[in-house]
């Protein structure tokens, strides 16, 4: 029996690639071909948030000329979600036949080498918060390689090609929020490795690798963590910074997703 209920429209809907947009990036689905919202009320057993920059929409349309279905927002723990509800829409997508997922995200800075308004490809992730979309499943899934060395080696060459510079890799650590961190806490993850935080993705991808999905994954980097900058940190920046770094990001995954679909 299928977890979630479809509209008759998405119940024949055939998109090859699923892409997450996470805070301040929702203005993507307005560069969509063909492009049809669902509000995530109308689909049976999908959660709905409550974040600003997330408007709780799913979008069938065309990027590139391939059929992709855009989640415009995410649910979150910090909401009193459940990691496994965090997680619903990779599920969503496997129900709807996908078999690549694109998830992104607003993050904050962590290693002061990065800058403010770029993007990185997350390479590998540090789940802080320590709770998993798997709890109570007893499955046991292999991470080496959660995000897919063959679409970060396409992002990589694509970015080049349209930018004339690399695209930047790091590491995304999730917590769970609300509050941002402390910069004590900004040197902690420093020290573990982290290049960037955050409060979303790692359940989606945690998910999706259950599920036998290919995952890329890129962070906007909205902000520098406590202690890398005098600047007081607000979700109004990120969600600011987010929107300004959205066309970058659809140009990229213009070109990128008619490959991706060929790897």
């Amino acid at each position: 029996m299928s977890e979630f209920t479809l509209p008759a429209a998405l119940q024949s809907a055939k998109p090859a690639v699923g892409i997450v947009l996470g805070s301040g990036l929702g203005g993507l689905v307005d560069l969509l071909e063909k492009a049809k919202p669902f509000d995530y009320a109308e689909i049976g057993g999908l959660p709905v948030g409550s974040v600003e920059g997330h408007a709780g929409k799913l979008h069938l349309g065309t990027l590139g000329g391939v059929k992709v279905a855009v989640a415009q927002g995410r649910v979150h723990v910090y909401e009193g979600r459940t990691a496994r509800e965090a997680a619903a829409m990779m599920r969503l997508f496997h129900q709807l036949g996908i078999g690549t997922v694109v998830l992104t995200n607003a993050a904050g800075i962590v290693n002061a080498n990065l800058k403010p308004g770029r993007w990185i490809l997350i390479s590998d992730h540090l789940n802080l918060a320590r709770q998993s979309p798997l709890t109570g499943a007893g499955t046991f899934i292999d991470q080496s390689e959660v995000y897919s060395v063959a679409l970060r080696e396409l992002l990589r060459a694509e970015s080049l090609e349209l930018t004339g510079s690399k695209l930047a890799e790091g590491i995304y650590a999730w917590v769970n929020g609300p509050e941002y961190e402390t910069p004590a806490e900004v040197r902690m993850l420093r020290t573990l490795g982290a290049d960037a935080v955050g409060m979303s993705t790692v359940p989606e991808a945690i998910q999706a690798r259950a599920l036998g999905m290919r995952i890329a994954a890129l962070s906007c980097l909205t902000n520098y963590g406590a202690g890398l900058s005098a600047h007081p940190l607000s979700h109004e920046e990120v969600v600011e910074v987010g929107r300004a770094a959205a066309k970058e990001l659809f140009a990229l995954l213009e070109s990128a997703i008619p490959a991706m679909v060929e790897i």
